[in-house]
């Protein structure tokens, strides 16, 4: 690591997300129109979703820093960093052991993929994307390829690093979520997730959480997914942190 000080790894900390940042982004959620032409031009006048911008600055305030934080304190307290550009292949060369957090380029199997956040000191170790479905009609047109799409980041990053942790974050507004496909949602989702094995089907992730949050008192919801659902929040940090030291505990650049 260039004379770089090795980090011992720590335990992971508990995904928690700030409850009055939750409101804030509630009250964008119930008062904006809808998903936006290419032009900028609003599509509807359905206040209650984000859009496109909307979601995807959501996610980059308040689900995508906490996640990489939470991995930089596993890691050995290392610093989080953005890429130098989105087309970069590796972390900065003045940082480069680093959580990178931002649009990080991954040559995988498949296709190029750009990642929310990714830890590549030697290659891809970890690889996550957060994915957000924010209102009626989007999750009954957008759901399945939503589905489609973590399968394909999946299979791009295991394909060509086996021993990679694909980590997926899906974030749905309670209001917006029917329970006939909140059951359908969960059913495909905790199928995809639990690669434990290097061996294991490459489309399938190491880790995913499905986080149903309330616009209205920023809460996130307890009821969904069940208690043993292998979706839950607080177990996604515990299934990251002993993939990851069963698969790296101690080699470079940990020095334990």
């Amino acid at each position: 690591m260039g004379g770089q000080a090795v980090a011992a790894t720590k335990n992971m900390p508990d995904i928690t997300f700030d409850t009055a940042t939750l409101i804030r982004w509630g009250n964008i959620w119930k008062g904006t129109v809808g998903s936006s032409k290419k032009d900028g031009t609003p599509t509807t006048k359905n206040p209650n979703c984000f859009d496109k911008k909307q979601g995807m600055d959501f996610t980059k305030e308040v689900i995508d820093p906490v996640v990489a934080n939470a991995l930089a304190t596993m890691l050995g307290n290392i610093p989080v960093v953005h890429p130098h550009s989105s087309t970069t292949l590796l972390p900065p060369p003045d940082v480069p052991d680093c959580v990178e957090i931002g649009d990080t380029k991954v040559v995988g199997g498949v296709r190029p993929q750009n990642f929310d956040i990714a830890y590549r000191p030697d290659g891809v170790r970890i690889a996550y994307d957060s994915k957000t479905l924010n209102d009626m009609r989007s999750i009954k047109k957008n759901w399945n390829n939503m589905i489609n799409d973590l399968a394909a980041e999946a299979s791009t990053v295991h394909i060509r690093f086996p021993f990679a942790l694909a980590l997926f974050f899906v974030v749905i507004p309670k209001p917006a979520l029917h329970m006939n496909q909140a059951a359908d949602i969960i059913r495909t989702l905790e199928r995809m997730n639990g690669r434990d094995s290097v061996l294991g089907e490459n489309h399938k992730a190491e880790s995913i959480a499905l986080v149903v949050w309330n616009p209205d008192t920023g809460e996130i919801d307890s009821s969904y997914p069940v208690a043993d659902s292998n979706l839950r929040l607080e177990k996604f940090a515990k299934r990251i942190e002993e993939i990851y030291l069963s698969r790296y505990k101690g080699l470079p650049p940990h020095s334990r």
